[in-house]
C-alpha cells in the first residue's frame, strides 16, 4: 500500500507581513477601549496637575477650528498620493486658497469666497499635475516650485488689488485684504449649556467628556461640517466605489491598471485637481472662518503639517483625522494659557514614554526601550523642577508634536507602491 502525500505548500506572505496576520485591524471594541483609556489618562493628568483647560470646552473648540485646515490639507495629500503623485505643494495651494477667498470674499459673499478659494487651489493642483504627469517633472521639485510660485504670485497680487482704491479705504494693504463677512456657525441650545455646567464641576472623567462634547456642539462653523462630510465622502469614494478602486490602482501599479483599460492619466489628473481644491478649501477656511481676511503668511506651514498628519494616518482618512485632531489640539495650547497646560502635558508624555519603554522591552527591542526610558526620566525631572513652560517652547509645540508623532509611527507606515514614480502613457500595452 502506498500513501500519497500532498506536498503543496502555502506561498510565503509578502515581505514584512506575518503569516496569519496579513491585514491587522482593530475591532470596534478595541478602538473604544483605547479611547476610554486615553480619556482616563488625560482626566487623571488634569486632576493631578490642576490644568482645567486641558479638556475644557474652549480648548476643544479651538482645537477643532485649528484641526480643520490641517485635516483638509492632509485629505488633499491623500487624494493625490493615492493616485501616485506626491504633493509637497500643499502649502502653496493653501496660500492660493487664502488669497482667492480673501479677494472674492470681501467684494461679494463669503460663500463665493469659499468657492473661489477652492478654485484657486484647483488651479495650483492642475499646474502640479501638468508638471508631474504630462512632463514627468520630479514631484518634489514641482511641489517646492509651486510653494515658491504661490507665495510670490499672491504677494504681487495683494499689492496690486488691496493697496489702492476701495480696498485700501476698507482696510486693505499690501499684506492683507479688507475684512469679509463672517460665515455662519451654530450652537445646539440647551445641550451646550448643560455640558458646560457639568464641565464646571470638574468631576473625574465625566467633566472631561462633557468638556469635549461641549466643544463639538458650541459655535461650530458650517464649513467644519462640510469638512467632516468630505472625510466621510473620501472614505466612501476611494474604498467603496469602482472609481476609487481604479484611482488607488494608479498609485499602486499604474502599468497593471493601464493594461486593464484604466486611463491612468485621467485618474491622476482628477486626483491632483481634487487635491488642489481641498487644499484651497483649507486655505479659504483660514481666511474666512479663522480670521475673516486674507493675511500674508497665515497658512503658517499647515500644508506641511497636513502632510505629516496624512503620513501619521497611514494614507487613510480615519488615521488622518486623528492626526489632524492631535496637531490641532497642540496648536490650540498656545492660545489658551499654553505654558501651564503644556507643562501638565509633560506628565502625560512621561506616562506614554514609560509605556512605550515597557512595550519595547517586551518586544526585546532593548535599545529603543532604553532610549524611551531615559527620555521619560529626563522629562519627569523637567516637570518636577519647573512650574511652567517657556513661551517659545509653547509656540513650537505643534512642530515638536509633528516630529515626535512621525518618529514614533514611521515603522508601521505603508505608502502607495508607485507613489512619486514617473509614469508614461502606453507602458501597460
Amino acid at each position: 500500500m502506498s500513501v500519497t502525500t500532498d506536498t503543496t505548500t502555502t506561498p510565503p506572505p509578502p515581505a514584512g507581513v506575518k503569516r496569519g496576520n496579513a491585514k491587522r485591524k482593530f475591532s470596534l471594541a478595541q478602538v473604544l477601549m483605547i479611547i476610554a483609556g486615553a480619556l482616563i489618562l488625560v482626566s487623571a493628568v488634569r486632576i493631578i496637575t490642576g490644568a482645567e483647560q486641558l479638556t475644557s470646552e474652549g480648548q476643544i473648540s479651538a482645537a477643532l477650528g485649528l484641526a480643520v485646515p490641517i485635516g483638509l490639507a492632509g485629505l488633499a495629500g491623500l487624494w493625490s498620493e493615492r493616485a501616485g503623485v506626491v504633493n509637497i505643494g500643499l502649502e502653496g495651494m493653501m496660500i492660493l486658497g487664502t488669497f482667492g477667498a480673501g479677494w472674492v470674499g470681501w467684494q461679494s459673499s463669503p460663500w463665493l469666497g469659499l468657492i473661489a478659494g477652492v478654485g484657486f487651489g484647483v488651479l495650483g493642483g492642475l499646474l502640479h499635475a501638468i508638471a508631474t504627469i504630462t512632463f514627468g517633472v520630479d514631484h518634489i521639485v514641482s511641489g517646492v516650485a509651486i510653494n515658491l510660485l504661490a507665495l510670490g504670485v499672491t504677494q504681487y497680487l495683494a499689492k496690486l488689488f488691496f493697496n489702492n482704491g476701495e480696498a485700501q479705504v476698507k482696510g486693505g494693504n499690501p499684506k492683507q485684504s479688507p475684512p469679509a463677512d463672517a460665515l455662519p456657525s451654530f450652537t445646539i441650545p440647551g445641550l451646550s449649556s448643560g455640558l458646560e455646567s457639568i464641565q464646571n464641576h470638574h468631576w473625574f472623567l465625566i467633566s472631561d467628556i462633557a468638556g469635549i462634547l461641549g466643544g463639538l456642539v458650541t459655535e461650530v462653523s458650517w464649513v467644519t461640517v462640510i469638512a467632516v462630510l468630505l472625510f466621510v465622502g473620501t472614505w466612501w469614494i476611494l474604498w467603496k466605489t469602482a472609481f476609487g478602486l481604479r484611482l488607488r490602482s494608479c498609485g499602486e501599479n499604474p502599468i497593471a491598471a493601464e493594461s486593464l483599460g484604466v486611463n491612468v492619466y485621467s485618474y491622476k489628473y482628477a486626483a491632483v485637481a481634487v487635491s488642489g481644491g481641498l487644499a484651497g478649501l483649507g486655505g479659504a477656511f483660514l481666511a474666512l472662518v479663522t480670521s475673516h481676511i486674507y493675511l500674508e503668511g497665515q497658512t503658517g506651514g499647515r500644508g506641511y503639517i497636513g502632510l505629516a498628519a496624512m503620513i501619521f494616518g497611514n494614507w487613510r482618512p480615519g488615521g488622518l483625522a486623528m492626526g489632524a485632531g492631535l496637531f490641532g489640539f497642540s496648536d490650540a495650547l498656545q492660545l489658551r494659557n499654553g505654558g501651564t497646560t503644556v507643562h501638565a502635558l509633560l506628565l502625560l508624555l512621561v506616562v506614554l514614554l514609560a509605556a512605550l519603554a515597557g512595550w519595547k522591552a517586551y518586544k526585546k527591542a532593548m535599545l529603543q526601550a532604553a532610549i524611551s526610558a531615559v527620555v521619560a526620566v529626563a522629562i519627569l525631572v523637567w516637570y518636577l523642577l519647573t512650574d511652567d513652560v517657556p513661551g517659545d517652547f509653547v509656540g513650537a509645540t505643534p512642530y515638536v508634536v509633528t516630529l515626535l508623532v512621525l518618529s514614533l509611527s514611521a515603522q508601521r507606515l505603508r505608502m502607495p507602491k508607485a507613489d512619486g514614480m514617473r509614469y508614461r502613457k502606453g507602458q501597460g500595452k
